[in-house]
């Protein structure tokens, strides 16, 4: 089947949709202080706080690619938004679509959107979000993105506690430096560090810099290899193997989160833990994934969604929000397969981590769930 007529027309009815509560437990805050209040004021995006009962949004939703913590972003921007229709007496009709990591289908997608004179998009992660920055720029389209890891420095926003235009949403910035505390915690004669990631993703430019900067600081040695498809990865994993590293960190990077149930086992073999940013990593085989609970980053991506459609609040003045990232999820089967005692390793991380949990492999999370 071709990507473009895989559109998902979904009307969410509110008379269908179970009762969640709107308000999720996050941890998430706005341009960096959770209670910062909303710099400047601006028109109503849409009809404000008096949406008639019945009033129909029409949103559109393109993700970049088919990887476990993205669709579980896009599974609860839909049933939150969803259940905001049941609590609110409106409906969200979303059009859904994955351009699988094709520049030209997600322009295709994106300009389908427009055509069906959508109400909002949203971008999930940060391709998508740049494309539709620049498919908006004259109609002004309200746009949310969701998965973004450097809002500011991919130039979608001049800051995160006022974006200044009609775009704004969530982001999965990343702590570098507390996955390479981390990586030292476990093994402190660790003394090579692999950097395994697509200089192609704007997702992994800073986290890289960072990383390096860390590295540098501590006098510890690293090696770079990077791919831009499934099999550069797999040479890419082969070759950090023959530098004799002794673990990877790789960011929130798209291509290689692609390619982590091909490398995985290459890593095992040689006893190297590969440390990423996260937990989609983890479930498909890596050691541990740390970050941002990414089914919380898709409800409140919906929550952002409906308080611009249903309360007329002005993305140009809404805040981006970012989230505590102190989730550390450790794949027990990969631990155990590289000679690790589980109950160490969370002894050891706890201190450093707000939580620490494990998981088992599979392909995705719904497949985990069924197992």
């Amino acid at each position: 089947m071709k990507l473009h007529s895989m559109k998902k027309v979904i009307s969410l009815a509110a008379a269908a949709a179970l009762t969640l509560s709107l308000a999720a437990c996050s941890g998430g805050t706005q341009g960096g202080s959770a209670n910062s209040p909303a710099p400047g004021s601006a028109s109503p995006v849409q009809t404000g706080t008096d949406s008639p009962e019945g009033t129909v949004y029409k949103v559109g939703i393109c993700n970049y690619v088919d990887d476990a913590s993205l669709n579980q972003i896009v599974e609860n921007i839909q049933s939150q938004l969803e259940a905001i229709g049941a609590e609110r007496g409106v409906r969200f009709e979303v059009s859904y679509d994955n351009c699988n990591a094709d520049s030209t289908v997600m322009n295709q997608i994106i300009a389908n959107f427009i055509a069906d004179e959508v109400d909002l998009m949203i971008g999930v992660a940060t391709p998508v979000a740049v494309a539709m920055q620049t498919a908006t720029e004259d109609n002004q389209i309200p746009v949310v993105f969701s998965a973004v890891s450097d809002p500011v420095g991919s130039g979608l926003v001049a800051s995160l506690e006022a974006p200044g235009a009609n775009i704004t949403g969530t982001s999965d910035y990343l702590d570098t430096n507390s996955i390479m505390n981390l990586i030292f915690a476990a093994d402190p004669d660790a003394s090579k560090i692999g950097l395994l990631y697509d200089q192609g993703q704007d997702s992994s430019t800073t986290p890289i810099a960072h990383a390096k900067e860390y590295l540098e600081a501590n006098n510890i040695a690293y090696v770079e290899r990077t791919g831009t498809t499934t099999d550069e990865v797999m040479l890419a994993a082969q070759a950090l193997v023959a530098d004799g590293v002794d673990a990877v960190f790789t960011p929130t990077d798209n291509t290689i989160m692609t390619a982590e149930l091909s490398i995985y086992e290459t890593f095992i073999e040689a006893g190297i833990p590969h440390y990423t940013g996260a937990d989609s990593f983890a479930l498909n085989g890596a050691f541990l994934g740390y970050g941002v609970d990414y089914a919380n980053l898709g409800v409140e991506t919906a929550n952002m969604v409906a308080d611009m459609l249903v309360d007329g609040t002005d993305p140009a003045a809404t805040p981006v929000m970012t989230f505590d990232n102190g989730t550390a999820t450790v794949n027990s089967e990969t631990c155990e397969a590289l000679g690790l005692d589980y109950s160490v390793i969370e002894q050891t991380f706890a201190p450093l981590c707000t939580k620490v949990q494990s998981i088992t492999t599979a392909e995705s999370f719904s497949d985990l769930e069924n197992s």
